[in-house]
C-alpha cells in the first residue's frame, strides 16, 4: 500500500495534522453527523486555484477539481485512440523480408537501423516518465496523463517488438544497436544525463536551480526526443508504406506518430504552463541553454539519416532531411516561446503534415481508418 512518505518531496502533499493517514481508524471526533465531514474539513478540501504544475502543496491524491482541464482532455483523447500491436497483421511483410529480392539493402539497412533505436528508445522514455518527471509534477491531472503516456511507450516497445519477431531478425544485434552503432548510441547518450538527473533518489525542487534542470528535461524529452529525434525513422518507415512495402510495420508506425504528436503536444503545454506559473526559470542564459541543446540535438539527428542512409533509397537522401530537421527544430522552438534557429526552411515532406498534425485523413494503408477508436467507437472499412 502507498504510504505517505512514497512521494518525492517534491510532490508530496503534507497532511494537515488532524488528518487520520490512509488505511487507519477514523477519530471519532472529527465527523459530524451520519460520517459528515465538519467545517474545518470541508475547508482543507482542494482548491483548484491552488494547484501548481510543480511545487504544488495540494494533494496529489485528488484528481477534480480540475485546474488544467487540457491535461485531462489529452488524457481521454489518448484512451480513444488505443490500439495493440497484434491487431496489425504482418503477414506481408514476412513474406516480403524472406524474399531475397523484395527489399534492397539499403532499405533492409534503413529497417533494421530504424528499430535498433526505437526498441530502446521507447523505454528511455518511459523510465523517464515513471522514475523521474511523474514525481515531481504536483498537479494530478497532468499526472494522469503522465500515467497513460508511460502505457502507450510500453505499446510503442511491444511493436517494434513485434516487428522484429515478426521478420525473424536477430534479436542480439537490434536489441544492443544502442550500445554497438554510433549514431544511435550518441542520440542516447545525448538524452541519458537528462533521465539521470530526474530518476536521481536525491532530486527534489523548489530551487529555482532544481526547477530549471526539471524544465530543461521535460524540453529535451517532449521538444527533442519525442518532437525531433523520431522524425527520420518514421518518415523512412512511412515512406516505405507509401510504396506498398512493409506496410505492416509502416501501419504500426503511423499509429506511434500519432501518439508521439500528442505526446510532444502534452510536452508543450506543460513546459509553458510551468513557465508561465514560474517566470523566474526563463531568465536569458537559460533560453541560451535550450538552443544550444536544440542545435545539438539537429546535428544528432542528422547524423543518424546520414547513417541510415548512405545512399539514396525510397526516393529520399540524407541531405533532404537537413532542411526537415531545421524545419522542424524552428517550429519546436516557436511552440516552446524561443525565437527561431534557422533561416526559413520548407517542409520537403508534405505529406508527413498531416500526420503530425493528427489531422483527420484516411490512412493511405487502405486497412483502418487513421482516426483509430477503441469499442463502438470503431469503424471498419
Amino acid at each position: 500500500m502507498l504510504s505517505w512518505d512514497d512521494e518525492a518531496t517534491s510532490a508530496a502533499a503534507p497532511r494537515p495534522a488532524n488528518q487520520t493517514p490512509l488505511g487507519t481508524a477514523e477519530p471519532t471526533t472529527g465527523l459530524g453527523i451520519a460520517g459528515e465531514a465538519n467545517a474545518e474539513q470541508v475547508a482543507l478540501r482542494v482548491n483548484a486555484d491552488d494547484k501548481r504544475i510543480i511545487n504544488g502543496k495540494t494533494d496529489v491524491n485528488q484528481l477534480v477539481p480540475f485546474k488544467y482541464k487540457w491535461a485531462w482532455d489529452k488524457y481521454l483523447a489518448g484512451c480513444a485512440n488505443h490500439w495493440m500491436p497484434q491487431e496489425v497483421n504482418m503477414q506481408r511483410d514476412i513474406e516480403l523480408w524472406k524474399n531475397p529480392n523484395g527489399l534492397t539493402d539499403d532499405e533492409r539497412r534503413l529497417v533494421k537501423r530504424n528499430l535498433g533505436f526505437f526498441v530502446t528508445a521507447d523505454s528511455l522514455a518511459a523510465n523517464n516518465i515513471v522514475l523521474g518527471t511523474y514525481r515531481h509534477i504536483t498537479a494530478p491531472e497532468c499526472r494522469q496523463y503522465l500515467l497513460r503516456q508511460a502505457f502507450e511507450e510500453a505499446i510503442h516497445t511491444h511493436a517494434y517488438q513485434y516487428i522484429v519477431e515478426s521478420l525473424g531478425l536477430d534479436e542480439g544485434e537490434i536489441f544492443n544497436a544502442y550500445n554497438e552503432v554510433k549514431s544511435i548510441r550518441d542520440k542516447d547518450e545525448f538524452l541519458i544525463p537528462f533521465i539521470n538527473t530526474l530518476t536521481d533518489p536525491a532530486f527534489a525542487t523548489g530551487t529555482v536551480e532544481n526547477d530549471q534542470k526539471l524544465l530543461k528535461s521535460l524540453i529535451v524529452f517532449a521538444c527533442l526526443m519525442e518532437g525531433l529525434f523520431f522524425y527520420v525513422g518514421f518518415t523512412q518507415i512511412l515512406a516505405l508504406g507509401r510504396q506498398n512495402k512493409m506496410m505492416g510495420a509502416a501501419e504500426q508506425y503511423q499509429y506511434i506518430l500519432r501518439d508521439e504528436s500528442m505526446h510532444c503536444n502534452f510536452g508543450i503545454d506543460l513546459i509553458n504552463t510551468i513557465k508561465m506559473e514560474n517566470p523566474l526559470l526563463w531568465t536569458p542564459a537559460f533560453r541560451e541553454e535550450i538552443k544550444v541543446l536544440f542545435l545539438k540535438a539537429v546535428d544528432l539527428e542528422y547524423a543518424y539519416a546520414e547513417d541510415t542512409m548512405p545512399r539514396g533509397v525510397l526516393g529520399l537522401n540524407a541531405p533532404m532531411f537537413k532542411g526537415y530537421l531545421r524545419f522542424i527544430a524552428n517550429r519546436r522552438a516557436q511552440q516552446i516561446g524561443l525565437e527561431t534557429l534557422f533561416d526559413q526552411e520548407e517542409n520537403p515532406f508534405p505529406w508527413m503534415s498531416e500526420m503530425i498534425d493528427l489531422k483527420k485523413e484516411r490512412n493511405f494503408f487502405e486497412t483502418r481508418v487513421t482516426e483509430y477508436q477503441t469499442g463502438g467507437a470503431l469503424n471498419w472499412d
